[in-house]
Order: C-alpha cells, then sequence, then structure tokens
C-alpha cells in the first residue's frame, strides 16, 4: 500500500476505474449472469474504494482488489440465490408443483471460463434481442467505461434519450437470459457486424475523447485493438474483421504523435512522423493484405484502412497521395453514404483539388440536421476557409467549433486557431 493525499487518491481511483471497469463488469457478469447486477456490484466496489482508500492507501494492484471487493459481494448474492431457489424448490415440492428454475451452481459460477470475458460481454451486449442502438450505447458503456454524456455526443443524440436506450437494453437482457458466451456459427455471423461497428466506436472514443481534459485515451483503443485481433483470430475467413483490425492498427500507430509533451493536440499534417509506431503499421497494412487476399467487394472498413494506409506510407505530409484517397472517399460514400463520410470527402478533395472543390461539398451539408451540433463541420470549414484568404469567416467557424466540442483540449486549439485566423486577415 502507498498513502497520498486524499486528492490524489481521487484521481487514482478514477484513473483505475478507466483502465479497469469494463474488465471488471465482465468477470463479474460471467459469475452472477446479470448485466444490470454486474455494473452495480461493479458500482459498489468503487464505493468502498473511495471510503477506505484514502485512510488506507491505494493498493499495489489496485484493479485486483476491486475486483475481490465486487467477488465477495457476487458471492453474497449468489448464495442468496441458492437459498431462495432452495426454499422454492421446497415450497414447489409441498404444494406439488414443478417449477422451472434456473439452477445456479456457485463453483462453476466462480470458475467458469469464456476465454475472453470482454469479448464476451461484447457479445453479450450485442445480442440480436437489442436494438442496434441499444446495443451500440450499452457496450460503450460498460465495456467502453464511457459516461452517458461522452455516449450521447458520440451519437449526436439527446442525454435523456440516449439513458434510456441503456436502462431498456439492460432490462432487456436480464428479462430475455441472454447468456454470457462468445457464440458461434451462425449466431456468431448475425452479430458480428454490430460488434465491429461498436469496437469502432470505442476505438474512436479513445483516438480523439469526445469529452474531458485528454485529447486521446490510449487504453480505449488498446482494449478495441486487442478484441479486433482475438475477433480475427476467431473469424480468419471474415475479410470485414480483419479489415476493422488493420484500420484500428494504422490509426493507433499515430497515437503517440497526437499530442506534444503538454498534452496539446497535434493535428495530422503536423505531426512528427518519426513518432509513429512502424510496428503497428506493419501489422496493420498486413490485416490490409489479408482482408484484400480473401477477395470480394470491399466493406467500409477496409476501405477506411485502405485511406489510412495512404497516411502510413507518406513519409511526409507532402508526399500523401491524397488523389488515391479521394478516390477511396468517392467509393466509400457510395457503400456506406452519411454526412461524415461527405465531411470527410470534403477534406480529401480540398487537398487533392484544392480547398474551393472541398469547401462546394461543404455548403451543401450546412443544413444536415445530423451536423448541427457536430464540431466538426465548422472546424473543417474554418479551415478551408482560411487557406482561401478568408480569415475573419474562418475565425467565426473556429469559435463556433470551440462552443460546440466538450474536450477541453480540442476546444483550446479551436480557440488558438481562431486567434490565428483573426491575426492573418
Amino acid at each position: 500500500m502507498t498513502t497520498s493525499p486524499p486528492s490524489d487518491v481521487h484521481r487514482a481511483i478514477d484513473a483505475v476505474w478507466r483502465i479497469e471497469s469494463a474488465r471488471l463488469i465482465a468477470g463479474l457478469t460471467r459469475m452472477v449472469r446479470d448485466v444490470g447486477l454486474a455494473e452495480e456490484l461493479a458500482q459498489d466496489a468503487l464505493v468502498v474504494a473511495l471510503e477506505r482508500w484514502p485512510e488506507s492507501g491505494i493498493p499495489d494492484n489496485p484493479g485486483a482488489w476491486l475486483m475481490a471487493t465486487a467477488k465477495h459481494r457476487a458471492i453474497d448474492v449468489l448464495r442468496r440465490r441458492q437459498r431462495l431457489e432452495r426454499k422454492q424448490e421446497a415450497l414447489a415440492r409441498d404444494l406439488g408443483l414443478q417449477l422451472a428454475i434456473d439452477g445456479w451452481d456457485l463453483d462453476a459460477a466462480l470458475d467458469d471460463e469464456v476465454g475472453d470475458d470482454l469479448l464476451g460481454l461484447v457479445f453479450m451486449t450485442c445480442h440480436p434481442v437489442l436494438p442496434t442502438e441499444g446495443r451500440i450505447a450499452l457496450t460503450l458503456r460498460l465495456v467502453g467505461g464511457l459516461t452517458t454524456p461522452e455516449i450521447a455526443r458520440a451519437f449526436l443524440v439527446p442525454e435523456a434519450t440516449l439513458a434510456q436506450r441503456i436502462v431498456r437494453a439492460k432490462r432487456t437482457l436480464t428479462a430475455a437470459n441472454v447468456p454470457f458466451e462468445v457464440p458461434r456459427g451462425a449466431a456468431l455471423a448475425e452479430r458480428l457486424p454490430s460488434v465491429l461497428e461498436v469496437l469502432y466506436l470505442v476505438f474512436n472514443e479513445g483516438y480523439s475523447a469526445t469529452a474531458g481534459e485528454d485529447w486521446t485515451r490510449p487504453a480505449l483503443c488498446e482494449d478495441a485493438l486487442r478484441l479486433g485481433r482475438i475477433l480475427a483470430t476467431l473469424m480468419p475467413d471474415e475479410a470485414e474483421v480483419h479489415g476493422l483490425v488493420a484500420l484500428m492498427e494504422l490509426q493507433a500507430s499515430r497515437l503517440a504523435a497526437r499530442t506534444d509533451a503538454t498534452g496539446t493536440p497535434v493535428l495530422l499534417l503536423e505531426q512528427d512522423r518519426s513518432r509513429w509506431d512502424l510496428l503497428l503499421i506493419g501489422r496493420g497494412l498486413l490485416a490490409l493484405d489479408r482482408a484484400q487476399a480473401l477477395g470480394g467487394p470491399s466493406g467500409t472498413y477496409a476501405v477506411q484502412a485502405a485511406i489510412a494506409a495512404c497516411h502510413a506510407r507518406a513519409r511526409t505530409a507532402e508526399a500523401t497521395d491524397w488523389g488515391r484517397i479521394a478516390a477511396l472517399y468517392d467509393a466509400l460514400s457510395q457503400l456506406a453514404p452519411s454526412p461524415v463520410v461527405e465531411l470527410n470527402r470534403a477534406v480529401a478533395l480540398s487537398m487533392a483539388f484544392g480547398p474551393q472543390a472541398g469547401l462546394d461539398l461543404l455548403d451543401q451539408l450546412r443544413d444536415e440536421p445530423a451536423l448541427a451540433r457536430y464540431h466538426l463541420l465548422p472546424t473543417v470549414r474554418g479551415d478551408l476557409l482560411e487557406r482561401l484568404g478568408r480569415g475573419d469567416e474562418a475565425r467565426a467557424e473556429f469559435l463556433r467549433a470551440a462552443a460546440l466540442t466538450a474536450n477541453a483540449r480540442e476546444r483550446a486549439l479551436l480557440e488558438a486557431r481562431a486567434r490565428g485566423a483573426a491575426a492573418t486577415s
């Protein structure tokens, strides 16, 4: 144990919770077979830590401490259920009735293995008994460890709507008695698209945090990558699984260069490419090769990975093949048309054919409801207007974007860009 001031302890607890909560909930779900109860047990362990650690000090292995505390409470719950079921069985015999009781085996609950608890939790929360939006929201909440406001921003929906989705999803899983397992065969294929979408949303939250003080949350990227690699092993003939892994590997290779020593964001074209992780780039390109070697039409993740590969192969920003990237975005817009894809396509067009080409496309997106409060729309407009020498207009767009983002680092960057645009107008 190490002792620290209470403020340091609370910061440590918050950091541990961010890192360990998903694994904690996954392990508890395997034990108690109820994802809602598992989350409650994990929260109980967090409360105990908040009460004890300021006095006793931070454990040497805080994640293990939380799991042990939560498991003790889980054992109490399982034992109470066993006693209740024995009473129900005795009553049923007395009444001459046959009750259908889902028998609990405490030892099995404690010792059962599913291979990877986090992966089992992902497939549970992506069960087809849930609507798509419920699957994604619940998985981000439990596996990604995101708060309701953070997920709401990722979905571009009101917080109240998102909170209702999560509550309904947990109740549905419990009512349907959905098993905690990694499915096989047809069930695996049925749930795969939702799982891939969820993993990429978790990765993106780590790659570019929607809220908070940090520009990136690498632990989320690492969890998404690890689960993606497990999926690729589980489904070696699925091109889109390899496509997603390739995309995440290639994007993760840039994480160290996305901030400077003070945590300030560094934009892609300004990054020190010597800080890009060559091992991750190699893994990403290999995964992309596997996806393409499987044949058939390219999926959305494989196309996005091909875009990321264009950046990874360019030794300098000037060497980037923007014509190729623009063509790939054209293909992506056909595969998965959306306002966000069009926004990214506008950036590619501006780099390949000049800022006015990108601005012409952006002007068609200004009335898109899904982008009404999406900070990247005014961010990109500000960048293109600045490149066109329209500094005052660029400043207004950067300030609008700064007001829309909930990420403190990003807000500071946008405000600095607004000042820079005003200085050059």
